[in-house]
């Protein structure tokens, strides 16, 4: 059991006005939060990283608890498929910054949040510049690169991670701190392969589940902050929505830990997209890519193109490209004879990332014909060609 008392030293508590009593009274009623825990709230500065499925619900329930400062990162626009599950948003924020519409969200719960925006991708450069003035991070992003990046730097400066992620119907949540517990990277000493684990922007996700384990975040973001309760640290829980089953697994600290191990080998923040593999390696050869628009140029030209989709099947009957074979993804290499090497193969998905790893597949099988990648996948084909095709 991780029973911890609160991260906010009493000398930054300023006391609680008639007002803050009014409006979190349903809090301070509460013997283990009472009027001294709200004034923890009330210091207290978090940085969600990400304000998407995750970051969405955290951010409301921070501000409605009276976090007294909120930082939010976020480098990207809200678009009409967030809206399923990134509540913080709506209608009419589509093609604004996320960080701007959460802001205008935050401030309309509760203007007494002091809330600072990062427009900007959270990189080794500029992490822990960024978080070095937050007591808690709380991490809502859904890629390998940022969640070792964060992990990292949370490690390096001494602050808890709360952690979340969240994959069609299953989530996962904890809470990393090295001062007190695992990391981060003891639990995933190492990323997996590329491509192995699809985005839910590839794979989907159940528009309900991030509000489950964002959640679970904020209420995790709070203990700490209060001090006292339970805590995650240490523990990692699972929960799967569509059978509506709670799991936990215990983590311990890995002592060979390269970051927060007793001879630590990580002294500094390192290159996270190198490290996950999502860099081009030495010697490895460059995937060339086609625009929508120029490969309608060659099709129109009666080129003699190769059409491959390897999206799944229940991608192809809402959005189907005509003229395309549908190999999968696995089968990939023993299908090569399929092939015909004198004409270019170009290679369809969602939006031009799995395609790439169809294909390597087909070039670690030895195949020598022209293979190229469609930029942006179908959803560039239905923008910029045909929009009678959905882009989802």
């Amino acid at each position: 059991m991780s029973v911890l008392p609160s991260i906010i030293p009493d000398d930054r508590l300023a006391g609680l006005s008639n007002e803050d009593i009014v409006k979190y009274s349903r809090h301070i009623l509460l013997p283990q939060v009472g009027p001294k825990g709200q004034e923890r709230l009330k210091a207290a500065k978090v940085l969600i990283v990400g304000t998407g499925g995750l970051g969405a619900p955290l951010a409301l329930y921070l501000a409605a608890a009276g976090v007294g400062t909120l930082g939010i990162v976020d480098f990207d626009f809200v678009e009409a498929s967030n809206l399923q599950r990134q509540i913080i948003h709506g209608v009419r924020d589509v093609d604004r910054p996320k960080v701007a519409s959460a802001q205008d969200r935050i401030r309309s719960i509760n203007p007494a949040v002091d809330v600072v925006t990062y427009n900007t991708r959270l990189t080794s450069a500029n992490a822990l510049s960024i978080i070095e003035d937050y007591d808690v991070v709380a991490d809502g992003t859904d890629n390998y690169p940022t969640r070792y990046l964060v992990n990292d730097a949370c490690v390096l400066l001494g602050k808890p991670n709360v952690y979340g992620s969240i994959f069609q119907f299953e989530g996962q949540a904890s809470v990393f701190y090295a001062k007190e517990g695992p990391c981060y990277r003891c639990l995933y000493p190492s990323p997996p392969p590329p491509g192995l684990v699809p985005s839910c922007a590839e794979g989907g996700v159940l528009g309900v589940l991030p509000g489950i384990v964002g959640t679970i975040q904020a209420a995790e973001t709070i203990k700490l902050i209060v001090g006292g309760g339970d805590s995650l640290i240490g523990r990692l829980l699972l929960f799967d929505a569509w059978e509506m089953r709670y799991r936990e697994l215990k983590i311990s600290k890995d002592e060979a830990c390269p970051i927060c191990g007793k001879r630590p080998s990580i002294h500094e923040l390192i290159d996270y997209e190198d490290f996950c593999g999502l860099t081009q390696g030495d010697g490895e050869e460059p995937i060339e890519d086609i625009c929508a628009t120029s490969l309608k140029e060659r099709l129109d030209a009666g080129d003699r193109i190769q059409l491959i989709d390897i999206r799944e099947p229940h991608e192809q009957a809402f959005a189907p490209f005509p003229g395309a074979k549908y190999i999968p993804l696995g089968q990939m290499a023993r299908r090569v004879g399929e092939f015909d090497e004198q004409a270019d193969a170009v290679f369809l998905c969602k939006i031009g990332q799995r395609s790439k790893f169809a294909i390597r597949a087909l070039r670690e099988a030895g195949y020598k014909g022209k293979l190229l990648n469609l930029r942006d996948g179908v959803n560039a084909w239905a923008r910029d060609v045909d929009p009678s095709l959905p882009q989802y």
